[in-house]
């Protein structure tokens, strides 16, 4: 059995290209329904904000392989000068369940969140009818989740941003960027700094407190990665409302569920993330605002945990128990 931990994702070299095939090679998979994924289970106690979840998920076809990630989200760690999320994922063998690997650390969790937002932007940079040549991209919260989407989209699209705008409560550490972005980094005051002029927005905050109000740029794209950024005011603005999984990103106080309940958004008016990707029916893009809305699949947590096993075989890295 592998074992895998922080010490190896940070000596390794993330090929996002091949992360975003495999969110593609998913959706596939899905769409042809050999899958199983059963509703995540929240552990909840003492302080209601912290919560660990369950997510257990079988993926058939090329793939065939099956596993559970235990992630736990504890936001006020962050206080404490410790990290706000643990995350564990097990591998099993599909067909006798025998264990594979465990990896625990949780730059996985945050390697997977900004796959899929790179799936996504793929997509909807391929559906633009009127795709610039120079983008700008908002970031609403620089913490993990805001520098994975940041190393990601530069790596792919690196040649097409002009400036990056971020915006954080906190002090954002100038240290933390790559030379090459260094000159293409604007610190604004305030989100809505970030916000008015980006082609591109994504909101990875771990606020308690809807803030989003304003109206979208036309044509925009809005990465609601942490999903509870946007008043639900925010959906007469939007034009196509994608979603990862409706029964799930439908709950636990999200935009979506907000939206269910006061503006009257139902699952038929969204769009599923196997629909997007995978079929060819969706309007071309042109100065409509698109938002992506992911509660998180645990097929993609298995997935990219795959793709990493794999890596760890063929490249010598990790331990074997």
């Amino acid at each position: 059995m592998r074992y895998l931990s922080d010490h190896d994702f940070n000596n390794i070299e993330i090929d996002w290209g091949k992360l975003v095939d495999t969110i593609y090679d998913t959706c596939f998979i899905l769409k042809s329904g050999v899958y199983a994924q059963p509703l995540k289970t929240y552990l909840r106690y003492k302080n209601p904000s912290n919560r660990i979840i369950a997510m257990p998920a079988f993926l058939g076809g090329e793939a065939n392989i099956s596993g559970i990630k235990w992630i736990a989200s504890f936001p006020d760690n962050l206080s404490k000068n410790i990290k706000r999320a643990h995350s564990t994922t097990i591998l099993n063998q599909a067909d006798t369940g025998l264990p594979l690997a465990i990896i625990n650390t949780a730059i996985i969790s945050g390697l997977r969140t900004a796959a899929v937002s790179g799936a996504i932007v793929k997509e909807w940079m391929s559906r633009k009818s009127d795709m610039k040549r120079s983008l700008r991209i908002g970031i609403s919260g620089f913490g993990p989740i805001g520098q994975f989407h940041m190393q990601m989209l530069n790596s792919l699209y690196g040649e097409q941003i002009s400036e990056f705008l971020l915006y954080d409560l906190k002090l954002i550490d100038v240290g933390l960027f790559p030379k090459d972005i260094k000159s293409r980094v604007l610190i604004c005051d305030t989100w809505q700094d970030a916000y008015r002029d980006s082609d591109l927005f994504c909101a990875c905050t771990t606020t308690p407190n809807r803030y989003i109000d304003l109206a979208p740029p036309d044509g925009s794209l809005q990465l609601n990665v942490s999903l509870r950024d946007y008043k639900a005011s925010i959906r007469s603005y939007i034009d196509l409302i994608v979603v990862d999984d409706w029964n799930e990103v439908c709950r636990e106080n999200t935009d979506i569920e907000q939206m269910y309940n006061t503006e009257g958004l139902k699952e038929e008016d969204t769009v599923s993330i196997v629909d997007f990707l995978c079929e060819n029916n969706t309007p071309i893009i042109g100065k409509e605002v698109v938002m992506f809305n992911p509660m998180g699949m645990a097929v993609f947590d298995i997935a990219v945990a795959k793709h990493f096993y794999d890596r760890s075989i063929a490249e010598k890295f990790g331990i074997e128990l």
